[in-house]
């Protein structure tokens, strides 16, 4: 069964907010400190992505999430608040920025990007994008990829099959829903699914949504792994060329 959605009238319109989860280690990155405050092009990685929200005029605010034990984070932004309410997984700090928002003046009805620290390529074009899209729309939705490879199944180090690529997407984010209707999806994909909630659409799926997918851009990609800072680095220092 579907969750209702709120709607809202044009008398209501619907704010936009943006939230970014930074309370990861990046175990996978390779790096002494958490990978979102990894220097890339002169700054910590988290810097560049919280640039390109403050590039989005129509945005209200953003929220970041940091660990509790975290106080590196300083960030001169009227409109960025830093929040040490992170969890243990990415969807339980997500959930738990969510009801900060709740808490503190955010309807329902207003519309929550949530972001990863990690893709610091990201640009207010594409933002803009993704609202452009979603606003209109009765779930919301996800900027993402059509898959441009071949996809293997596989069985230890061996490939045990070839998966069909046709109607296959790499999700990106931002990922833009309800605030009302993402806290509980959230909470309640959480005790469906718990570990196997990666992103704000699967938890929405869970509830029955399908949400939009809007074509992002290659360069939108999450620094994972020890290559990809150099990357991350050249398309940076291109861009301020």
């Amino acid at each position: 069964m579907i969750e209702p959605l709120h709607s809202t009238s044009p008398a209501d319109a619907a704010r936009l907010f943006a939230l970014i989860p930074c309370a990861g280690s990046g175990s996978r990155a390779g790096t002494a400190q958490p990978k979102q405050y990894q220097v890339i092009a002169g700054q910590p990685m988290v810097l560049h992505t919280l640039a390109a929200f403050s590039g989005v005029a129509r945005l209200t605010g953003c929220l970041v999430v940091v660990a509790p034990s975290d106080s590196v984070l300083n960030v001169d932004d009227q409109r960025t608040v830093v929040v040490p309410c992170g969890g243990a997984t990415r969807a339980e700090s997500v959930l738990n920025g969510l009801e900060h928002l709740l808490a503190h003046g955010v309807r329902a009805q207003d519309w929550v990007l949530v972001h990863d620290a990690a893709r610091c390529l990201v640009t207010p074009a594409q933002i803009n994008a993704l609202i452009d899209a979603c606003q209109g729309d009765a779930v919301g939705g996800l900027l993402a990829l059509p898959l441009a490879d071949t996809l293997k199944n596989a069985q230890g180090e061996r490939v045990s099959g070839t998966v069909d690529r046709a109607d296959k997407w790499l999700a990106q984010t931002p990922q833009m829903f309800r605030v009302g209707a993402l806290s509980v999806a959230l909470r309640r994909a959480l005790a469906v699914a718990g570990a196997g909630i990666t992103d704000e659409s699967s938890a929405m799926e869970v509830l029955g949504h399908q949400p939009m997918l809007v074509r992002g851009s290659a360069h939108n990609f999450k620094v994972t792994y020890p290559e990809d800072f150099a990357l991350a680095e050249a398309i940076l220092n291109n861009r301020a060329a």
